[in-house]
């Protein structure tokens, strides 16, 4: 499933055991941190969080972002 994202503000730590999810920056900046590491998106960049990886996702100011991700996620939290 593709969604369009208006985000602001930090989503929780979690992981999809069965899927990859992508995520592609339209305007503003993103964040996904990782175990090890912070990713940060400008616009036109995207980043695939592989699936079973512990991940959460930040947008310190409005953001607009496309996700791919299997249709079951909930993408306000659970």
């Amino acid at each position: 499933m593709v969604r369009l994202g208006v985000v602001e503000g930090d989503y929780h730590w979690h992981k999809h055991d069965a899927d990859d999810e992508f995520f592609y920056v339209v305007d503003g900046r993103f964040l996904i941190d990782l175990e090890d590491r912070t990713v940060e998106l400008s616009p036109r960049q995207g980043f695939v969080v592989p699936k079973g990886v512990l991940h959460r996702t930040r947008a310190p100011r409005r953001t607009v972002v496309l996700m791919v991700e299997n249709a079951g996620v909930v993408p306000t939290g659970d």
